[in-house]
């Protein structure tokens, strides 16, 4: 029995149909339903005399031709997924916002149509990703990469078990391993202060903050025995280490906000990073 439901939006871009196939991929592994929705920009103020013309007619039947290619491209990453034509008006941002109730995944491409080449990250799926009330995949990068370990960040923040175990289910349900990458500021002696943390070996401190953190990683093992496991341990920030490992990671896995910020605020600045610099789909693990 198929449940849930997956949203991916899509405007006819190279980057939306990434999105799309990732989608696809991702409702089959989870036995979900996928939605393909295309925001049709419509200015109603400046358009309230082109009615007559069949100006909006026109546009409408355009976005659907756009969805359905969206729903052809998806079967032919699963044939016979469970998907649907979803054609909204209005505001890009403001109406992918307001789907994202009951929904339990976001799709978006890194940029739309529209978007300067020099833009890492369109501004819709940006604004999107962190307003969004569910969880959210950006796909960027190596977007139709199938290969690697899922990647994750984890820490000490209120958040952060929830994001492990959301990169434990992605690890376990893509059959690959799992990369938990911890970053800290060591304690330096007074003569090392101004060498800065990222280039001081510390292997004492290293080695007890391993040892925290496969403690704390045991339960989770234990839940997931069949998720092969890997840490590492570095000093720098935990953006620059994560897109490090996107290189070679087909998922990264990160909280949606940051360390000591307020629930439901803005997007952290790891997460905020990751979505313009990762090599791979990004996935905001904020619960539904």
């Amino acid at each position: 029995m198929r449940t849930g439901t997956i949203v991916v939006a899509t405007d006819g871009t190279t980057s939306s149909r990434a999105a799309v196939r990732w989608a696809a991929r991702e409702a089959h592994r989870r036995g979900a339903r996928l939605r393909v929705t295309h925001v049709l920009d419509w200015e109603w103020g400046e358009t309230r005399y082109e009615f007559g013309a069949g100006q909006f007619a026109g546009a409408r039947q355009a976005a659907e031709g756009i969805a359905r290619g969206g729903i052809t491209l998806a079967h032919e990453v699963a044939p016979g997924l469970p998907a649907e034509v979803d054609i909204r008006v209005g505001n890009p941002a403001a109406r992918l916002i307001a789907e994202t109730d009951g929904v339990d995944l976001l799709v978006l491409g890194s940029r739309g149509r529209g978007g300067f080449a020099s833009l890492l990250l369109g501004s819709v799926s940006q604004r999107v990703a962190m307003h969004a009330d569910c969880p959210v995949t950006v796909v960027r990068g190596r977007g139709d990469v199938t290969a690697g370990p899922v990647a994750v960040g984890f820490d000490d923040s209120p958040g952060a078990e929830g994001v492990l175990r959301t990169a434990f289910e992605q690890a376990a349900v893509r059959g690959t391993g799992l990369t938990v990458v911890r970053t800290y500021l060591p304690l330096l002696p007074v003569h090392l202060a101004g060498a800065g943390a990222a280039v001081v070996a510390t292997p004492e401190q290293d080695e007890d903050e391993r040892r925290r953190l496969v403690e704390q990683l045991a339960p989770w093992r234990g839940k997931f025995p069949g998720v092969p496991v890997d840490t590492l341990i570095s000093h720098d920030s935990p953006a620059a280490v994560l897109s490090g490992v996107s290189h070679t990671a087909q998922l990264v896995v990160v909280g949606s906000h940051g360390h000591g910020t307020i629930t439901g605020t803005l997007l952290g600045s790891t997460g905020l990073q990751l979505l313009h610099h990762a090599d791979c789909p990004v996935l905001l693990a904020r619960q539904a």
